[in-house]
């Protein structure tokens, strides 16, 4: 008599089970539920643009609360879930409604920092779901209203006399600025709002134009939230452009850049040399290797300064200024190439570099303008089929990148790999897009923010172009793998 598998038992019992579930049925971490539900009332739960801070104050706004005027009462403001930045929800008591209307008469979104929600093409959005009280819906915001705003390109402004430019940190609501001195440039107090905003090298900032009459006056600047918790004097002659970054503590001059928060002090390098992979290290008798063994730690980041775009290594603020002094070399990541940068570093300000393959220059960057063409290695043909990867990017990282390992090897170099290589926008959605080349190998991929923050590795087969969806939980595969056609 032949013997009955249990095994082959169990799994014919599950086939109908199996069966049952949609092949193209794909839930996303943003999808899952992140408040529990309330008796007597209906919970809303938004997925919101990943530009959404988490300091935005959002509030739903509809005929059942009187739209607008719901705007400041806590009842109809939205809160974040604890565990993550694209998921905010809010409890509404049906007992609040007027009017005798209901969230199926339609509602929408509203954020205080960033404007009212729109859909594609910048057009106004208009929600019905409605859960039944002690239940839950799902809603999607797409857009807020400032997504679509354009910001003039610098060449674009007519600016009279030289510029104030603001990067605003200060979380005034109503930016002001007071000038006094050799003349009351903006008027009495509390001055004037800001001229416009304006777009640097990925950094918007507020300006202030001081008038081509005022040139060369001896002025102090006070910025206040249009007279009230005023900062400090920010004190000048006009005689050029200035940059002033303003916190609750007061105004700092800044040198233009992006931006960027970072981890200490600096060492920035403008890489005139043509290397594809630069490396920083640092040593001194009797101490530890500051950045890790030869060849050192890999870039933190870019950044543009006045035109210019600069490789830089953050130093760590617990090294910084705390009586440490090493030696550093530059090198192409352990590739045959290396220069002493400098020595007796005592780690206690921003440094600036050329590198170029004959030695090192330091630089000043507000002056510093490139010299010659850069000469780079020739970058070696790519082998195997191109496919691609659509990345739909939730994760609300500054800057993305993939690193690869596997069967193709590093494909995108060493870590944290490459930024993508373009975008792409396929019915409505807007992806990342990364070109890979393989002819079926078997290769890892790990997202990453180049600066400490990683997902987990997704592993694919190079031999057809993928969909993938990343947010702050992890990858995840949007296309199913297709099967090869057989012969």
């Amino acid at each position: 008599m032949k013997k009955l598998n249990i095994y082959n038992l169990f799994i014919l019992l599950l086939l109908p089970l199996l069966g049952a579930c949609s092949k193209d049925e794909i839930i996303f971490e943003s999808e899952f539920p992140r408040f529990e539900t309330r008796a007597g009332y209906q919970l809303i739960e938004a997925i919101v643009p990943q530009a959404t801070s988490a300091t935005d104050e959002v509030y739903i706004i509809g005929e059942f609360n009187g739209g607008m005027d719901a705007v400041g009462d806590s009842r109809w403001q939205l809160e974040k879930a604890g565990d993550t930045d694209v998921k905010w929800g809010i409890y509404l008591n049906p007992g609040d409604f007027v009017a005798g209307k209901t969230l199926a008469d339609g509602y929408t979104f509203y954020n205080v920092q960033q404007g009212e929600e729109r859909g594609l093409n910048d057009v106004p959005v208009v929600h019905h779901e409605s859960p039944a009280v002690g239940g839950r819906a799902n809603v999607m915001i797409y857009f807020w209203e400032e997504y679509f705003k354009t910001v003039p390109a610098p060449d674009e402004i007519d600016h009279d006399g030289y510029v104030l430019y603001v990067l605003d940190n200060s979380g005034f609501g109503d930016l002001t600025c007071y000038a006094w001195g050799d003349a009351e440039i903006f008027g009495g107090w509390p001055g004037v709002k800001p001229t416009g905003t304006v777009n640097l090298n990925g950094t918007t900032y507020k300006y202030f134009d001081t008038g081509a009459s005022n040139e060369g006056l001896n002025i102090n600047f006070i910025f206040s939230d249009n007279g009230e918790n005023q900062l400090s004097d920010f004190s000048v002659t006009l005689d050029k452009d200035y940059y002033v970054e303003l916190t609750p503590s007061g105004a700092t001059e800044i040198t233009p850049g992006s931006g960027i928060q970072h981890d200490g002090y600096a060492i920035y390098i403008y890489n005139a040399a043509g290397w594809n992979e630069l490396a920083l290290y640092a040593w001194a008798d009797g101490s530890p290797e500051l950045l890790g063994g030869w060849p050192g730690m890999a870039p933190t980041g870019t950044e543009t300064i006045n035109g210019t775009t600069y490789t830089y290594f953050d130093l760590g603020a617990a090294n910084c200024d705390a009586g440490l002094t090493y030696n550093f070399i530059i090198n192409n990541n352990d590739n045959g190439s290396q220069h002493d940068l400098i020595s007796g570093f005592g780690l206690d300000k921003n440094l600036y570099f050329e590198v170029s393959k004959s030695g090192v220059t330091e630089i000043d960057p507000n002056t510093f303008s490139p010299g010659g063409a850069v000469e780079p290695d020739p970058e070696p043909e790519p082998e195997g089929t191109k496919y691609t990867l659509f990345v739909e990017n939730n994760t609300g990282w500054e800057a993305t990148y993939l690193y690869a390992y596997g069967d193709a090897g590093e494909m995108f170099g060493k870590w944290p790999g490459k930024a993508a290589d373009g975008t792409a926008t396929v019915a409505g959605v807007k992806y990342d897009v990364f070109y890979v080349y393989g002819d079926g190998e078997s290769e890892n991929f790990i997202f990453n923010n180049g600066n400490g923050t990683q997902l987990g590795d997704i592993t694919l087969t190079l031999d057809q172009d993928y969909t993938i969806a990343i947010d702050a939980q992890g990858a995840q595969l949007k296309n199913k793998k297709r099967n090869k056609a057989r012969k």
